[in-house]
This record gives structure tokens, C-alpha cells and sequence, in this order.
């Protein structure tokens, strides 16, 4: 019970934080968070093709010659643009753990998202501190791109053909997979086994598409945010949740009355949205991961925020297009 209520005031407290706009500040070092409990070895699982009728979701943009130096964008590009505003707009999560939530100690927002964001700016501005965050759900990511308000996601975003047809993205950051959250007491042992029942997701993300399509009929239940869902399994109006494993073991982190359970249902690559038209931005962008592949220090920010998940995985390698 002591569990299940330190939980509970900790999704209190950082679902209290949404609908503020977040606030850019310094990196907070801290530890680690402790690894937690009740996280079982996936299954092996065979990778989702990354073909999907000739569209290849994980392949992006070629950088171009030498990255420009901070400061120094080329005249009419999109970073010259950004530069002489100041600053990045960029749109994160705020509730998601480990990945871009606010630290109730501090009140940043920080986690594997934030931190890559910090490195864009410093490229861009010489400065990981010149970013205005924008809190948003999953559902308002694409309609924020599409509409100019911001100049770039990166806010777990699965990368697939059908939202390449509307935004764009950057090579992937992060390979996460689909798996399956219950409650400890539960017999349940995937997907599988929830035939008839209730399973939560985000509204607007893909897994709730995932979960519609699983040969088991469960019962697709949608949330604003993935957050949210946890509160509803807590409570009982859910079975169970379905999300990224990266994402389900910060919520076995926050009540280890939960366990995830299950092979992988999908392979889901992390990229960075951005519009279609800011083809040079993306190709700015992949530079930055390209040079954070290459020196590890975004394999630094995965030791950093991903010692939870137990055995911390390798950055994927970058895939192009042109």
C-alpha cells in the first residue's frame, strides 16, 4: 500500500505540472533513478520491416558538407532564421519518465529528450540553454509542426510512413519496443492473453493502432497522456497498458506494484519531427546526432537517464535517404 501511495503522489505531482509552459534552464547532474523491480526479459522478437511499401520510416535526411559553426548559419536557411530569433521552440513531454519529465526536486524538465534538445541548441547558439519548451500531448505533435508552431518534436515520437506523408523526421535517436504494463497480481503475460479487455494508450500515438490490431480484440482505451493511463490502471478502469518498454519501466519505477509482461508487438525508431519544408534543418539536425554517435555522448545521455531499463542499449545507427 506505502508503494502504491508514494506512486500515486508522484503521478499527482507531475501531472500537476501540465498546461505550464516549461521553462529552459540549466542540466541538472543527478544520479540515476534506482533500477526497479517487476521489469521481466522480453521474449526475442523479430524487428518490424522497416519497408512498408517502399517507405523506409527510419531513413532521413544526408548532412551536407561541414556542420556550420555556432553562430554561423547560412544566410537564408532555417537556422538562420532560428538564430536571429533568439532561440529554439521546441515541443517535449512533461509527464513522460526518464524521457522529458519534471523533476519534482528541481522543477526542470529533463530526461534522454531534454538533454538531446540542449545538445541542438548548443550546436545552433554555442548555448544549451537557448530553448523555450512547449509542453504538448501526444495528439498535438503533428497538427504544432504542421501549423509552424514550433521547430521541432522531440518528444518520443515513433517514426512511421504514414506520419513521414504529413512531417518529417530526423534518424532515429532511440529504438523502443511496444510491450505490455499490468498490475503484479495479474496472470496476464501479453498482449495475448487480453482478449476482451480494456488496454490504455495515448491518444494520438501509435499504440493504441497496435493495439486495435492485435489478433487478441482487446479493447483499445485512449488517454491524453500515457500518464494518464497509469492513474487508470491504478484505479482499476483498465487492464492494462501498452507503451514503449522504455517508457513502462519508468512507471514500474514510480509503483513497483506494476510489471511489464510480454514480447515486443513492434519496434518503435525515436525521431525528431520536424516540418517537410525544413529539409536543411533536418540535415543540421541528423549533423548533431552524427557527431553525438560518433563521440558517445549520446550514449552518455542513455547511461545518464537509462540505467532503470537494466541493460542500456546502443544508439541505432543513422539511415538516409538521399
Amino acid at each position: 500500500m506505502k508503494a502504491r501511495i508514494g506512486a500515486s503522489l508522484l503521478v499527482v505531482a507531475l501531472l500537476a505540472g501540465c498546461g505550464s509552459e516549461p521553462v529552459a534552464g540549466p542540466i541538472q547532474e543527478k544520479l540515476p533513478p534506482p533500477r526497479p523491480v517487476g521489469v521481466e526479459d522480453p521474449a526475442p522478437a523479430s524487428s518490424s520491416s522497416p519497408e512498408e511499401g517502399g517507405c523506409d520510416p527510419r531513413a532521413s535526411y544526408r548532412p551536407r558538407g561541414e556542420r556550420p559553426a555556432p553562430g554561423a548559419m547560412p544566410a537564408g536557411s532555417t537556422m538562420a532564421k532560428i538564430a536571429a530569433r533568439g532561440h529554439l521552440i521546441i515541443g517535449v513531454s512533461q509527464t513522460t519518465y526518464l524521457f522529458g519529465y519534471r523533476d519534482p526536486e528541481s522543477g526542470e524538465i529533463v530526461g534522454v529528450d531534454i538533454d538531446i534538445a540542449r545538445e541542438i541548441s548548443r550546436a545552433l547558439f554555442g548555448d544549451p540553454n537557448k530553448i523555450r519548451f512547449r509542453s504538448m500531448a501526444a495528439a498535438e505533435r503533428i497538427p504544432a509542426i504542421k501549423a509552424g508552431e514550433v521547430d521541432m518534436i522531440i518528444r518520443t515520437t515513433s517514426m512511421n510512413c504514414e506520419r513521414w506523408r504529413e512531417v518529417a523526421f530526423s534518424t532515429s535517436y532511440y529504438e523502443a519496443q511496444q510491450r505490455v504494463l499490468v498490475r503484479s497480481d495479474s496472470t496476464v503475460r501479453g498482449l495475448q492473453d487480453l482478449g476482451g479487455k480494456k488496454v490504455c494508450g495515448a491518444a494520438g500515438s501509435s499504440d493504441l493502432a497496435n493495439i486495435a490490431a492485435a489478433p487478441s480484440n482487446p479493447i483499445p482505451v485512449s488517454a491524453v497522456e500515457v500518464l494518464d493511463c497509469l492513474v487508470l490502471l491504478q484505479q482499476g478502469q483498465v487492464d492494462a497498458i501498452s507503451n514503449d518498454d522504455a517508457q513502462l519501466a519508468g512507471f514500474v519505477a514510480q509503483d513497483p506494484t506494476t510489471r511489464v509482461v510480454g514480447p515486443a508487438i513492434r519496434v518503435e525508431p525515436y525521431g525528431i519531427m520536424m516540418s517537410q519544408s525544413t529539409v536543411d534543418l533536418i540535415r543540421f539536425v541528423n549533423s548533431v546526432l552524427d557527431r553525438m554517435r560518433s563521440d558517445a555522448s549520446l550514449a552518455a545521455i542513455y547511461n545518464r537517464w537509462l540505467t532503470p531499463l537494466g541493460q542500456v542499449p546502443k544508439p541505432p545507427p543513422a539511415r538516409y535517404r538521399d
